[in-house]
């Protein structure tokens, strides 16, 4: 009589699978929840299966009424939006409320808003990713540079950077660190100006976050300014791409070193309209990089000297 062998188990547990054999000694594959290995020589054969199916879910069977199981992470608060958000107004359905339902709401809100910080670091990392989301809202940053902003303050949160130092020039550094870690062209001037902090604590604050984070930052190149500068003084294509040259030449050879990189973009855009016969205010443009006249002039003399 033969035997028969049972095996009981469980959802985490081991299954044997006679379908397929060991490609390396044709041993007995078991796959479980994590991956499919030979228990014969313990060759992996797949690990971290990926679910290829909908993320969605139908209740009524017609995949028309599709629902998702809700919204996705996201760096830009502090508890990755896990929390649960009450709504104002009218229901689920869009249906609207009574005045009774209204006022409950209401209450309903103040008590989660009070429960939703289980300790003053949350508070202050809450705070500092308003302080960065209105920031990246008034430059008209990418919801990638945002995310990364926000992700970084949270790092210099963790690494106690935070203590004896402003939540919102923190706030404004993590900005300004992004877009020189990405290559923008944006000066802390300009990241200081929707800001509520000094400049210099600004300023502080990222040279902080360089020195204890180790930021992979990229050098900023004068060329990287000239549309802005252009743009702020109605400057036409033909000037743009002389300007465009000029910068280029001048970064090749190293003139440009050292340098601040909106008044040397400023510079070239002077010197390139002066060429082309347009009629330049240095005073103007100067208010368009936020630099002194001075430094106009001091660029343009070292590009009169290139002789380009």
């Amino acid at each position: 009589m033969a035997s028969s062998a049972i095996y009981e188990t469980a959802f985490d547990e081991d299954v044997q699978d006679e379908s397929n054999q060991c490609p390396e000694c044709d041993g007995w594959v078991t796959t479980n929840v994590a991956e499919t290995v030979c228990e014969e020589c313990g060759l992996v054969l797949e690990e971290e299966r990926i679910d290829h199916g909908p993320e969605w879910r139908s209740f009524t069977d017609d995949e028309q009424n599709r629902e998702r199981t809700g919204a996705p992470l996201t760096a830009t608060h502090h508890d990755r939006g896990l929390s649960t958000e009450i709504g104002r107004g009218t229901d689920a359905n869009g249906n609207e409320l009574s005045g009774r339902k209204r006022r409950q709401l209401g209450r309903l809100r103040r008590e989660q808003s009070r429960g939703r910080f289980q300790s003053k670091a949350e508070r202050n990392l809450a705070h500092g990713f308003g302080e960065v989301r209105r920031i990246s809202s008034a430059l008209e940053l990418a919801e990638a540079i945002r995310d990364q902003a926000c992700q970084l303050f949270r790092s210099a949160q963790n690494e106690d950077l935070l203590q004896g130092r402003s939540i919102e020039a923190m706030a404004a550094a993590s900005v300004h660190g992004v877009c020189r870690c990405n290559g923008l062209s944006r000066t802390l001037e300009e990241i200081t100006e929707p800001a509520r902090v000094e400049h210099a604590r600004v300023r502080t604050a990222y040279q902080t976050l360089n020195t204890e984070l180790g930021l992979p930052t990229q050098p900023v190149r004068p060329s990287g300014f000239i549309p802005q500068v252009a743009t702020e003084l109605n400057i036409p294509e033909q000037i743009r791409h002389r300007a465009r040259q000029l910068a280029d030449q001048a970064e090749s050879v190293g003139v440009a070193s050292g340098a601040d990189p909106s008044g040397f973009a400023a510079a070239c855009l002077y010197k390139a309209g002066c060429d082309a016969g347009r009629l330049m205010v240095q005073s103007e443009v100067a208010r368009a990089a936020s630099v002194s006249t001075v430094t106009i002039r001091t660029h343009r003399d070292t590009l009169d000297e290139l002789a380009v």
